[in-house]
């Protein structure tokens, strides 16, 4: 049944002028007026008449052409057969039909020209037409323009539509192109805070291997030399990143000159918070173990970053964070009680007035982590956090 109702909404309108054109053929042959003609120039009227109905399936390709060539048509057999045209109920079906179509013509010029056109060959067929009278002179044209401007009034309301759904396609656009430009931004972030991290631990390996190197006697040329090459290469590999990091900084950021924060200095980070008008509770389930540093400050960001959205976005005046050490893995629990359907999207494209979310799974994707957001049963938003503890090791 569905696929008869798409075939129907489909190709409905070609049916019905199949329909009509047979109507006005079986009509044409079954004449029985003193003027109905014979031989030649019968066959010529019945293409003629005929054809001026089927030619409305081009409808499509010659949106213009199609309907005005049935008015045309008509208004040239009429000076044939006076009477083809006006005693024909299926050419009449068809008129109608074309003097919408061409009120539905796109470019507004030609579809005025179309209204000329069906005004003008209505006029010629009611003229030529045996019995026609002064009313019919004016009540057939105008019959027709009626048509004609419900054609005009579906034009507009499809231009609208049709304007409608390209602010949406562009404004889609727009949210992607936005989403991609957060998540850049974001990733740029990470990576300038985890620089410190990771340079750290560079320097840390090079100053040890110089340190080793020095107390190497004089005699170990070969592992001296090796140990010469490590540390260049450390130190390269340092000057590299440094000369990364500032490609990556755009001319406003200030240098990173604080300590990188962690997971210790959650206290700090909920006074803030409180003060900002957001009360706040912090449960710390299982042993704390020592994570590794980039580690740490992913997970803090995490806090802070779920934190925030619920101060921007949740309307909510509490909030709750639990960070649960497990053997394998760490995980970061943030529920608020306040609304949900503003960030529906923020994980998503970026939408809902921030970018909170998009840095938090690009956090918790940097270590194969998973991440849950979304409303919270019973009401408000929950961001939950799983980062194992392997990745970061």
């Amino acid at each position: 049944m569905s696929r008869a109702r798409a075939l129907l909404a489909r190709h409905g309108l070609d049916l019905l002028v199949v329909i009509t054109a047979v109507v006005t053929a079986v009509g044409t042959l079954l004449r029985d007026d003193l003027e109905n003609p014979d031989g030649p120039l019968f066959v010529l009227e019945l293409v003629g008449i005929t054809s001026s109905v089927l030619v409305l399936l081009a409808r499509r390709r010659f949106p213009f052409a199609a309907p005005a060539t049935t008015w045309l048509v008509c208004a040239a057999l009429s000076f044939a057969d006076e009477q083809l045209i006006v005693n024909g109920a299926g050419i009449l079906v068809a008129g109608m039909g074309a003097a919408v179509l061409l009120g539905t013509v796109r470019s507004a010029s030609l579809s005025r020209v179309g209204l000329v056109i069906t005004l003008a060959s209505s006029v010629t067929v009611v003229r030529n037409g045996p019995n026609s009278t002064t009313d019919d002179l004016i009540s057939v044209p105008v019959m027709f323009a009626l048509g004609w401007l419900v054609g005009w009034s579906l034009r507009e309301r499809t231009e609208r539509t049709e304007a409608a759904e390209e602010r949406a396609r562009l404004a889609e656009l727009e949210r992607e192109a936005a989403a991609r430009v957060a998540v850049a931004e974001e990733r740029g972030r990470i990576a300038r805070e985890l620089h410190d991290v990771v340079a750290h631990a560079v320097s840390v390996i090079v100053l040890q291997v110089g340190a080793v190197r020095h107390r190497l006697p004089e005699a170990a040329t070969d592992d001296r030399e090796a140990l010469r090459n490590v540390e260049e290469a450390g130190r390269t590999a340092l000057a590299e990143m440094r000369r990364l990091l500032a490609a990556m900084r755009d001319d406003e950021d200030a240098p990173e000159l604080a300590p990188t924060p962690g997971l210790d200095d959650l206290d700090r980070l909920v006074r803030d918070v409180r003060a900002a008008g957001l009360a706040v509770q912090v449960e710390v389930r299982g042993d704390r173990v020592p994570l590794p540093r980039g580690l740490d400050l992913s997970a803090y960001r995490i806090v802070q970053e779920a934190l925030t959205n619920s101060l921007k976005h949740s309307g909510a005046d509490r909030a709750e964070v639990t960070v649960q050490y497990a053997p394998q893995e760490l995980c970061l629990q943030v529920r608020d009680h306040g609304r949900s359907h503003d960030r529906a999207t923020v994980g998503s494209d970026g939408g809902g007035g921030g970018h909170g979310l998009v840095g938090i799974r690009e956090r918790v994707k940097l270590f194969d982590g998973s991440l849950d957001a979304g409303p919270a049963p019973g009401g408000g938003f929950l961001v939950r956090a799983r980062l194992p503890l392997r990745a970061g090791s």
